[in-house]
């Protein structure tokens, strides 16, 4: 992220008296802190790689001027080089309260939280910088990146295909909307993406975009062909791990899948799946700890998506924080009333809190969802 340039300083004329009324001349009170001297000096600390003293030089700045936006942003940037993504968007936040309208600073935000796997907070900012900037490419790609990890394809495509004029040849761009194509069961139109992509050499973006046309036909050892290859040609090119974790524990190899999740999360800490599946992992390890870190890192993701909000909740509950697993699991039913798993999950929860009229309506759900359910099948056969 680019430090925020310092104004020009006004010209200071010193006016000098000397006055020889006392041979004893009275102490002078120290001069106050310049703030831009303070931040001239943060910004070479800076740029010079000591973080450390940089914050320290920033802070003194905004001791003086506390809503001073430069320092701010600077300050924010400071906090991302060290991985405090939390204090990074504490000063950004405080920058846009100070000038709303910088959408240099919107984008940092956005940037921050993206990089500290909170793309769905990412969104809105994003927004609202292409919306005051038609012509923010980078803002286009990362807004997309942030849409596909939240699993909203159509709105990579939406946002993307009327904007060709805008990217042209740009292969991220390609990457991205041939992505969301596949994903999305628009293997034509994707198609020439991936052809587009191809036409660069063989890359590991172009065999990723086939492993994912094969996964969403169900050829899984098709698909675990061209991912192999993705993942010798460049492992940290994002979801190519995940991808290929998933189709080898489709293939019947989870020893193997994990090792892929992992290696995914090494270099892309927002991969929802990766996140999710290794959480399932964990849990079916009784290691609800670890569980329990990947989950919340997957519903943060997607904090929609209601297989992620279950496990955790299961978590919760197989921990012992019987409370907070039955708020959750009354959240869930909200949206999914016909779950059969969490109905019954809420008879579990409420039976250990010793809400036996609650536990009792549960179970009587439970039978009717199944009765139906069973006469449905009946019914179709």
């Amino acid at each position: 992220m680019a430090l925020t340039s310092m104004p020009r300083l006004p010209a200071i004329i010193f006016a000098v008296l000397i006055c020889a009324v006392s041979a004893h001349a009275q102490p002078s009170a120290p001069a106050a802190p310049d703030p831009d001297r303070l931040l001239a000096r943060a910004i070479e600390l800076h740029q010079a790689g000591d973080i450390l003293g940089a914050i320290d030089s920033y802070k003194a700045v905004l001791a003086i001027s506390p809503e001073r936006v430069d320092a701010l942003s600077n300050l924010g940037a400071a906090y991302v080089r060290l991985g405090q993504f939390a204090d990074a968007i504490t000063q950004y936040e405080a920058a846009l309260k100070a000038d709303p309208a910088n959408h240099t600073v919107r984008l940092n935000l956005a940037l921050a939280y993206y990089k500290s796997a909170r793309p769905s907070a990412a969104i809105p900012q994003l927004k609202r910088v292409v919306a005051a900037d038609p012509e923010a490419r980078n803002a286009y790609l990362v807004l997309a990146e942030c849409y596909l990890q939240t699993g909203a394809d159509q709105e990579v495509i939406s946002l993307l295909k009327p904007r060709e004029a805008l990217f042209g040849a740009d292969l991220a761009y390609a990457y991205l909307l041939g992505t969301a194509l596949l994903k999305s069961g628009a293997v034509n139109d994707g198609q020439q993406y991936v052809d587009r992509v191809f036409g660069a050499g063989d890359s590991a973006e172009a065999h990723l975009l086939l492993g994912i046309a094969h996964f969403n036909r169900h050829d899984y050892k098709a698909a675990q062909a061209e991912l192999e290859r993705a993942v010798q040609l460049n492992p940290r090119l994002p979801t190519v791990s995940s991808t290929y974790g998933r189709t080898l524990l489709l293939l019947g190899n989870p020893d193997a899948a994990e090792r892929a999740f992992r290696r995914e999360l090494e270099t892309n800490v927002n991969d929802f799946e990766a996140n999710l599946q290794l959480g399932n992992i964990r849990r079916s390890a009784q290691r609800y700890a670890d569980a329990s870190s990947y989950l919340e890192r997957a519903v943060a993701i997607r904090p929609d998506d209601l297989a992620a909000r279950k496990l955790l909740a299961t978590v919760r509950l197989q921990q012992g924080e019987v409370e907070e697993a039955v708020r959750m699991f009354e959240e869930i039913v909200k949206q999914a009333p016909d779950a059969v798993d969490v109905h019954v999950q809420l008879a579990t929860g409420y039976n250990r809190l010793k809400r036996t009229a609650d536990a009792q309506r549960e179970r009587e759900i439970v039978d009717r969802l199944n009765a139906a359910e069973a006469a449905k099948q009946k019914g179709g056969s």
